[in-house]
């Protein structure tokens, strides 16, 4: 599970900075997104949204083309 969250970051990542690049996402904006997700991730529905990401990422683990 540590991996999925690790690659979940990183991705998040890279696409916050194409955003950034290319959309013109301000650096403000980039920052209140993360802290948005530092506050979210304490609240109660965070359990909620971590197993919605494990059962997305489980999908998408079983799909094969």
């Amino acid at each position: 599970m540590m991996i999925l969250s690790i690659s979940g970051v990183v991705l998040l990542g890279i696409i916050v900075f194409i955003f950034f690049r290319k959309d013109g996402l301000k650096g403000s904006h980039a920052v209140i997104c993360a802290l948005f997700g530092f506050y979210l991730a304490s609240t109660a529905i965070a359990p909620s949204i971590k197993a919605g990401g494990a059962s997305l990422a489980s999908l998408l683990g079983g799909i094969k083309i």
